[in-house]
């Protein structure tokens, strides 16, 4: 598999994405979680290039992005849709894991004529719930901006009741995989796939949060046969 890693610019701030398959056949965008990396997705491209063009996003803040300062998840949403525009997306299937995955739904929420499919790993859009404390900053160095942590944990305990509120408008097929055995409450996992219009609930057995990561076979199972290849 050749990966081609590329940057662009988008409202004026550098962010560099991992690009696989032909640039001709139908695209996908993946979004990466908190602290991770698009390279995360490296394995989910090699088992979809052949049928699609899969270009992996480093989020602001995170691996060749630019460390703005300032995060949250709308700020996230708008650069999704800069680099949608950039690489001249009209419309794609999105992938989101963990952060990635609100920033997805949010996407969709906002602009669903932009999607042909939705796929959220492991996580609901942010609900109320007992408080995540904001751990201190580590001394070691870190591949990312550390003041991503504390914006993002702090939207996460106060989270916008429009994430929630808006699920009914997102109207493509969406998948939501659950890791089973996940610090994410499963319950909430099929409540959102019941709110979305043509949603479904999928459970990767045995691959904890990081569904991909831990169990990539029970994850090409569900997105291949979602995607009907």
């Amino acid at each position: 598999m050749e990966i081609r890693v590329k940057q662009v610019e988008l409202n004026g701030l550098k962010f560099q994405y991992r690009e696989s398959g032909e640039p001709s056949a139908p695209p996908i965008v993946a979004l990466h979680a908190l602290g991770k990396n698009a390279e995360t997705w490296d394995e989910v491209a090699a088992g979809l290039e052949e049928r699609y063009r899969v270009l992996a996003l480093d989020q602001r803040g995170h691996g060749g992005s630019a460390r703005t300062g300032e995060y949250t998840f709308e700020l996230m949403c708008d650069d999704l849709l800069h680099f949608a525009d950039a690489m001249k997306l009209e419309r794609f299937t999105l992938i989101g894991h963990s952060m990635g995955g609100t920033v997805a739904y949010l996407f969709s929420e906002t602009f669903p004529s932009r999607i042909e499919r939705l796929i959220v790993e492991d996580t609901p859009p942010p609900f109320q719930d007992k408080p995540i404390e904001i751990p201190p900053k580590p001394s070691v160095p870190l591949p990312f901006d550390w003041q991503v942590v504390p914006s993002i944990l702090h939207q996460l305990n106060e989270p916008n009741p429009e994430w929630w509120s808006r699920l009914p408008e997102i109207t493509m097929p969406t998948l939501i995989l659950g890791g089973g055995a996940s610090h994410i409450p499963q319950s909430k996992l099929q409540e959102v796939s019941e709110l979305i219009q043509n949603g479904m609930f999928v459970t990767i057995a045995d691959a904890g949060h990081h569904v991909h990561e831990e169990n990539l076979q029970g994850f090409f199972a569900a997105v291949r046969s979602f995607l009907e290849i």
